[in-house]
């Protein structure tokens, strides 16, 4: 189990941000490819896009599990274990999804034209759906119940008096 100090909710709620931000770009791609096709600048966003959630979301999510989900799923609160549960099968749809979407943004990254547009554009909706779904319900129920737990841990730790060791 995670210690207080393994939980740094502050990079975890920057990078909900970050992930937000990329999402906003992916949907402008969206956007773009639908109106003008691939150009330079949808090349661009596309690698971009690509190497962040390639990286930084997939490490995101790595960290939740290891450091937010685990006291959370021994409270022994039923609601709360079943939503954490359920983002952990959030973490594995948004996965395969991702494996779907990634090659494709790197093909548009790369000037490839082997990419079926429609295919891009039904993987890249599917990703923001599932992603958005995802954060609102981390930054409504999970991390506030989470933060919760290690107010009450560091609590606990800071009220038990010191005992010196000789």
């Amino acid at each position: 189990m995670a210690t207080n100090e393994t939980v740094n909710f502050e990079a975890l709620d920057a990078c909900h941000q970050q992930i937000m931000q990329h999402l906003n770009r992916l949907s402008s791609l969206i956007r773009r490819i639908n109106a003008s096709g691939v150009d330079q600048q949808a090349r661009r966003e596309a690698g971009a896009i690509e190497s962040f959630f390639s990286t930084t979301s997939r490490q995101h999510h790595a960290e939740e599990e290891k450091s937010v989900f685990p006291s959370l799923l021994a409270s022994g609160k039923e609601d709360l274990v079943a939503s954490v549960r359920s983002l952990q099968q959030d973490h594995g749809w948004i996965e395969e999804n991702w494996l779907e979407l990634a090659p494709q943004l790197s093909a548009i990254a790369l000037g490839n034209t082997w990419t079926d547009t429609a295919e891009f554009l039904h993987y890249a909706e599917v990703f923001l759906e599932l992603c958005r779904e995802h954060i609102a319900l981390e930054e409504t129920l999970i991390y506030p119940e989470s933060k919760a737990h290690w107010a009450k841990v560091v609590a606990a730790r800071t009220s038990r008096p010191f005992r010196a060791t000789a």
